[in-house]
C-alpha cells in the first residue's frame, strides 16, 4: 500500500476543468459563443474566455442570465463534450468559490469538495429542468448542496488521519494507518481493494478521479465506497477491534464493504 503523505493535491478537479478549459479556448480556433440571440449580450460572437470575463464582470439581470445558461447548457446536451468542457468553464469562477466558502476551516476535504461541487454542477447542467426560471440559481445549488454533503458526513465516522501520533488510550491501536487497513482487511471488515482505495487516496498521491476512470465508475461512487469502508474502519477502532493481532470476522460483525 501506498505510504506516502497525502496534502491537499495541486491538481483538483476544478483545477483540471480550468486546464481543459484554456486548452479549448486558445488560438487559433477557440470554442465561440453566439451571443446575439440572447437580449443584454453583445451583438456578435464571443469566445468562450471573453464569455466568461465579461458575466464575471458584468451584472445582468435574471432573464439574461437564465438565457445565457439555457443556451449553455442545451449546447452541453446536445453539441459534444466540448460544450461540457465549456460551459463548466463559464461556470468555474463561481463553482471554485463554492468549493472554497465549503471547505474553509476543513483542508483535509477540499479535494472531495472540487470534486463534489464539479460533479453536482455537472449533473444539473444535464438533467435540470431548462425551461424553469431561475436556472443559473438552480445549478449552483446544485453545486452547492454536492459540495456540503462531503462536510455534512461526519467526521467521526471517517478514518482519521493522525493516527501515528501514538496512542491515547488502551483501546487505540498503534502503527501506520496501513497497518490498521491491512488488519481490517485480514478480519474481514473490508475488501482488500477497499483498503488499498483508503490507502493509496488518504495517505498517497492517487486522485479518486484517476482511479474512477480505470475502473470504469464515477468518482462519486468510488467516493461513496470509500467512506463506507472508511466509516467500518473508525467503528471498528474505537471499539479497539483492530489494536491486536488480527482474528476472522465473527458473528454480528460488518461483512467486508467493497
Amino acid at each position: 500500500m501506498a505510504t506516502t503523505t497525502r496534502n491537499r493535491a495541486a491538481e483538483t478537479a476544478l483545477t483540471t476543468a480550468e486546464t481543459a478549459f484554456t486548452l479549448l479556448t486558445c488560438e487559433p480556433a477557440p470554442l465561440v459563443f453566439d451571443a446575439r440571440p440572447i437580449p443584454g449580450l453583445p451583438d456578435t460572437t464571443l469566445p468562450l474566455d471573453q464569455l466568461r470575463t465579461l458575466v464575471k464582470l458584468q451584472r445582468y439581470d435574471s432573464s439574461t442570465t437564465d438565457e445565457l445558461w439555457r443556451q449553455l447548457a442545451h449546447h452541453a446536451r446536445e453539441w459534444g463534450p466540448a460544450w461540457v468542457v465549456g460551459a463548466i468553464g463559464v461556470a468555474l469562477p463561481a463553482l471554485t468559490h463554492l468549493a472554497a466558502k465549503i471547505s474553509r476551516g476543513h483542508p483535509r476535504h477540499a479535494d472531495d469538495v472540487d470534486s463534489e461541487v464539479l460533479a453536482g454542477f455537472l449533473h444539473a447542467l444535464r438533467t435540470a429542468d431548462l425551461d424553469t426560471p431561475r436556472l443559473w440559481l438552480r445549478l449552483c445549488w446544485a453545486a452547492w448542496r454536492a459540495g456540503s454533503s462531503v462536510i455534512t458526513a461526519d467526521d467521526s465516522q471517517e478514518l482519521p488521519l493522525d493516527l501515528t501520533t501514538g496512542s491515547r488510550s488502551p483501546k487505540m491501536p498503534y502503527g501506520h494507518p496501513d497497518l490498521l487497513l491491512g488488519r481490517a482487511a485480514a478480519t474481514g471488515l473490508i475488501t482488500a481493494d477497499a483498503a488499498e482505495l483508503i490507502s493509496a487516496t488518504r495517505f498517497g498521491d492517487a486522485l479518486i478521479e484517476h482511479l474512477a476512470a480505470t475502473q470504469g465508475l464515477t468518482p462519486s461512487a468510488l467516493r461513496m465506497r470509500r467512506r463506507r469502508a472508511e466509516r467500518i474502519v473508525a467503528a471498528a477502532i474505537a471499539r479497539g477491534d483492530l489494536s491486536s493481532p488480527t482474528r476472522s470476522c465473527g458473528e454480528g460483525e460488518h461483512p467486508a464493504a467493497a
